[in-house]
Parts: C-alpha cells; structure tokens; sequence
C-alpha cells in the first residue's frame, strides 16, 4: 500500500474536498482522484461518496481513517528515527499562535536555517486552543502557544518563552492620565473573553470596579490594534510585542500593579520521536 494514497484520503475526508485536498498537497483534482481510485482498488471498498458540492467518507472510509491516521504518524516516526545525524529526521510540524508566528518565531528561524538548513519546518497558523488540541492528539510536533489556565498534561513538555503583561491600548492621540480610568470612560474594544487573556482582562477590569462601555468584542489582537489605531475605541490586551515601537496611531500604556500577565510558551509530547528536533529549535530562542 502505498502511503502516499493513505495520505490522500485522510486529507479528503479532512477538507471536504478533492479540489481543497488537491491544493493542500500541491496535485491536481484528477491526480487526488486517481489516488483515491488506487487505495480504495487496493483495500477493495468504495472509501469516500460526493455529497452535493462536497466528499465525505464512507462507512469503509470512516472506519479505516483513525487507523489511517495512526499508520501516517508510525511511518513519520519510523522515517524521522532511520536519521544518521545527532537528531531525528523532519519535517519538523510547528504551530503558532498569530503573535507568536510575527513576534517570536522569526529570529528563531534565522537561527535554525543557519544551523540546519536540510531540516524542512512546517508551520500551522491557528489559536491556541486549536494548537492545543493538535499537539496532543500528535498531529503537530509542537506548538508556540499561550499557556492555558488549568494545568497541563503529565505527557506533555512545557518551555515558557515570554511573559506579556497586560496594557492598555489606546490612540497615539488620545490623552491618558488614568490608564483605568480611560478603560472605563471611552468606547471599549473587548478581547474575547474565550481566550486566556481576553479572560484575565475581564477578570482584571471587574476587579478594580470597571464595566467597559464595549463597542465590540472579537479574537484577532492585531485585528483590536487595528481598531484601535482608526479611533474605534481603547483595549486592555497582552503587551504581545514588547520589545517593538508600536504601530503608528497606537500608544501602550501601563496598568496598576497587579497586573496579570499571559505566558507564551512552547508545547511538546513528551514522548515525541521528534522532541529532541523541538528542543533544538527553541534552543534558538
């Protein structure tokens, strides 16, 4: 069987789609096709159907996709550990936060084509909550992420990169003097409250007394930054570059101590056939 067709059904079924498949793996639709025509010849079952504009797996193909996915990831393993050099054998499969994929992940990628330059690197853009769950279901390597409020697997590595205090973020123009008291008195532009620092915002806000007069509430910290830059309103976010000058239009302003801060971190198996290629990776950091 060859694994190549493996792969090609499990991103069918994935994506819903041969044309979304077939762009995600670089074919053609006809070539996906054939592919899938040659697996399901093989195993001797009709693996996936066409639903209106869509695929989805058949009963055959649900039943062998889990397994599908198992065999991908031992023949990944089984090929990163046939290596003859002092670490395993990429790609090495990284996720990343938006911020951390901008702020963090550039100088470390310097660093790693210079020391390893025939060592591939994917990297998935995603929140953290998605990373999360990739990670461990071992469908990433890794993942730079936000560390979440509750403690975390014992099967997991955990490697804290940064601490992002919360700040204030307002118009370059607008005058502040009281940092909490602007929070409370302009239009407010909310991080959503699902995510970790969204939540320790709020939480940090009712603390001292403030109700925001929200204008909006989304996920998206550049998506806010830009808001706020056009004189939408002012937000309380994690201070996610803290070593560059903000944006033109923008200004960052301290909070009264004790002001949470969101640990930004790196995620692995512990484990992982690939965890000495994580720890080489973050060794750039």
């Amino acid at each position: 069987m060859d694994t190549r067709f493996l792969h090609t059904f499990v991103c069918v079924a994935e994506q819903g789609s041969i044309a979304e498949a077939g762009r995600r793996l670089g074919l053609s639709p006809t070539s996906v096709a054939q592919r899938l025509h040659a697996l399901e010849q093989d195993v001797g079952s009709r693996l996936v159907v066409r639903s209106g504009r869509t695929v989805r797996p058949t009963v055959a193909g649900l039943r062998i996709l889990a397994r599908a996915r198992d065999i991908l990831r031992e023949v990944r393993d089984l090929r990163s550990e046939a290596s003859e050099t002092a670490l395993p054998a990429g790609p090495l499969r990284m996720g990343a936060t938006p911020t951390a994929l901008t702020g963090i992940f550039p100088p470390i990628l310097k660093r790693w084509v210079a020391r390893h330059p025939d060592i591939e690197i994917y990297i998935e853009p995603a929140s953290t909550t998605l990373l999360y769950g990739r990670v461990l279901a071992g469908e990433l390597d890794a993942a730079v992420l936000v560390h979440p409020l509750f403690d975390l697997p014992k099967t997991c590595e955990w490697r804290s990169l940064r601490q992002e205090p919360l700040v204030l973020l307002a118009p370059s123009g607008m005058p502040v003097r009281d940092p909490l008291q602007t929070a409370a008195s302009q239009p407010f532009i909310r991080y959503d409250r699902k995510v970790v620092a969204g939540k320790l915002a709020d939480d940090y806000l009712h603390a001292h007394g403030i109700a925001p007069r929200v204008r909006f509430e989304l996920d998206g910290i550049e998506s806010i930054a830009r808001l706020v830059a056009e004189g939408l309103g002012v937000s309380v976010l994690p201070d996610w570059a803290p070593s560059v000058t903000p944006a033109p239009g923008l200004r960052k302003w301290p909070l009264p101590a004790p002001c949470p801060t969101r640990t930004v971190g790196a995620l692995w198996l512990r484990n992982s056939v690939r965890s000495p290629l994580v720890q080489a990776f973050l060794d750039g950091a």
